[in-house]
C-alpha cells in the first residue's frame, strides 16, 4: 500500500498567517497530503512568511538553510516559501538559496497544488500575482475536523490606507471584501466541527463591505449579526481594526450583540497628531480617543489592545510624551509596541530614524506603562465571574485551560467533559499573563 505523502507547514505572523496555512493544508489534503508536525518526516515543506517586521526575510532565510541540509539528506523533499516575504522577495528567494522549489503569495495559494506539480516536474514555480479571482472559490470547502473550539474565519484582505510604515498593501494588495454567503456558508461548517468562537480576520477587518445574500452591501456589524443567529456559535471577535473604519452600528453591536466579545484590538501607533500625520494614519489622536469613549460608553466593560511604534523617523520627546499622555488616558488591558524598523519600499524607509539607543529608552518606558496597566487589568478581574471557552488540558492533572470573555487565558481545575464548551468561572488568582479561576 502507497504511503500518503507528507506536508509541513511552519507559519510565521499574524493570524491571518495562520488562517492561510489551514487553507493551504487542506487545499494539499485534496491531493492526499497528510500533515506533520515533523520536517524531517515530509515530502513538501511549506514556511508561511509574514514581512511586517525587521529582518523577517533574514529568518526566513536562516530557516531556508537549515532546511537545505534537511534537503540534501532527502532528495524528494519539496520546499516553499508562501506568505508575505514571498510576496515581496518573489524569484530573488530562488535566486538566493536554491533548495527552494516553490514561491507563491498571499493571493495566489489557491494555486499550490499546480505550483507543487510544477516543481516535481522540475518546472520553474513561482506565482506572486495577485488575481482579480476570488481564491477562496477555488480552495477545497472545509473538510478536517476541527482541532480545536475556536477558530478564525478571513473576511477581509488587503489595505488601502498606505501607512507609511506599512508593507500591508504591497505584499497583500487593495482592500477586497468576501461575500457574506460564503463566509456564512463556513462559519456553519466550522460550527458543524465543533468550533464555539469565531474570530473574523481582515488587514483592516472592520472596512468590510461584502456582498450581501440578497443583493446590496452588509457591512462588519450586519455579518456579526447573521453570524449571530447562527446555532451553536457563542463567541464572536474581530480583528484587526482601523480607527477610521469603525461605523455607528458596529459600535452598537458592542453594546447589544451578546455573542461578540467585549474585547477589542484597535491601533493607534502614536499619541502625537504630529507624527500620526507623518505615519498617514488620516486621524488625530484627539479622534481616536473619542471612538474610544463612545466604544466604552456603548459597552463599559471593553477590555482594550493597541499596538505602538516609538521611535518612527522626525519622533521627539514631546511627541513620544502625548503617547504616553494617551496610554494613561485611554488605559490598555493588553497591546503591543515596537521599535520602528523601516521596511524596504515604504515611504517612510526613505527617512532617518531615531538614534537606537533613544528609542530603546523610550520603548521600555511606554512597555513599564503598558504593563503596569496590564497587570491591573489582570488584578482587577479577581472575584469577578467570566465565561470560559476550555480549549485544552492544561500543564496540571485535571486542569482545563481556555480564554475568558477578554481573551486572558485562564486555568481551572475542570472535568475534561468541559473542553470544548463555555463554563462561567469566578477568577481567585491574577498573574502577569493568566488568570487562576474556579468553575461557578
Amino acid at each position: 500500500m502507497t504511503q500518503p505523502k507528507k506536508l509541513h507547514v511552519k507559519t510565521y505572523g499574524c493570524q491571518m498567517n495562520v488562517y492561510d496555512s489551514e487553507r493551504m493544508a487542506e487545499a494539499m489534503g485534496a491531493q492526499g497530503y497528510v500533515q506533520t508536525d515533523r520536517p524531517e518526516e515530509a515530502d513538501l515543506i511549506l514556511l508561511n512568511t509574514c514581512h511586517i517586521r525587521e529582518k523577517a526575510a533574514e529568518k526566513v532565510y536562516s530557516e531556508l538553510g537549515r532546511l537545505k541540509v534537511l534537503k540534501a539528506e532527502k532528495p524528494g523533499l519539496r520546499i516553499g516559501v508562501a506568505g508575505c516575504v514571498a510576496q515581496a522577495e518573489g524569484a530573488e528567494i530562488m535566486a538566493r538559496q536554491p533548495a527552494v522549489d516553490l514561491v507563491v503569495g498571499p493571493q495566489a495559494y489557491h494555486r499550490l497544488p499546480d505550483l507543487v506539480r510544477r516543481a516535481e516536474a522540475g518546472e520553474a514555480a513561482l506565482d506572486t500575482d495577485m488575481p482579480d479571482e476570488d481564491k477562496f472559490e477555488h480552495l477545497p470547502q472545509l473538510r478536517t475536523p476541527a482541532a480545536k473550539p475556536a477558530a478564525f474565519l478571513t473576511v477581509q484582505e488587503g489595505c488601502d490606507k498606505f501607512c507609511a510604515f506599512c508593507v500591508v498593501p504591497y505584499t497583500r494588495g487593495a482592500e477586497v471584501s468576501r461575500p457574506a454567503a460564503r463566509l456564512l456558508s463556513e462559519a456553519r461548517a466550522l460550527v458543524g466541527r465543533g468550533v464555539r468562537e469565531i474570530t473574523l480576520l481582515g488587514q483592516n477587518v472592520n472596512a468590510y463591505h461584502g456582498d450581501a445574500p440578497d443583493g446590496g452591501t452588509w457591512s462588519l456589524a450586519d455579518l456579526i449579526w447573521a453570524l449571530d443567529r447562527i446555532e451553536g456559535l457563542e463567541r464572536i471577535r474581530f480583528t484587526t481594526s482601523h480607527p477610521n473604519d469603525f461605523s455607528d452600528d458596529l459600535i452598537a453591536a458592542h453594546a447589544t450583540c451578546a455573542k461578540l466579545m467585549p474585547y477589542l484590538h484597535l491601533p493607534v501607533q502614536s499619541g502625537s497628531d504630529r507624527i500620526l500625520k507623518a505615519m498617514n494614519r488620516k486621524h488625530t489622536a484627539a479622534a481616536y480617543v473619542a471612538l474610544i469613549d463612545r466604544l466604552r460608553a456603548a459597552r463599559p466593560d471593553l477590555l482594550l489592545s493597541g499596538d505602538f511604534i516609538v521611535g518612527f523617523p522626525g519622533e521627539t520627546e514631546a511627541d513620544f510624551e502625548d503617547t504616553l499622555r494617551l496610554v494613561e488616558r485611554v488605559g490598555y488591558g493588553q497591546a503591543y509596541s515596537f521599535r520602528y524598523s523601516a521596511r524596504p519600499g515604504t515611504p517612510a524607509a526613505e527617512k532617518p530614524g531615531v538614534p537606537d539607543e533613544v528609542a530603546a529608552d523610550r520603548l521600555q518606558r511606554l512597555q513599564a506603562l503598558l504593563g503596569a496597566q496590564q497587570r491591573a487589568a489582570q488584578e482587577a478581574m479577581v472575584g469577578r465571574e467570566t465565561s470560559v471557552l476550555f480549549e485544552k488540558a492544561g500543564r496540571l492533572p485535571g486542569q482545563l485551560v481556555g480564554k475568558s470573555d477578554y481573551l486572558q487565558a485562564v486555568h481551572v481545575t475542570a472535568p475534561d467533559s468541559l473542553k470544548g464548551t463555555v463554563a462561567r468561572v469566578r477568577v481567585t488568582e491574577a498573574k502577569a499573563n493568566s488568570l487562576a479561576a474556579e468553575l461557578v
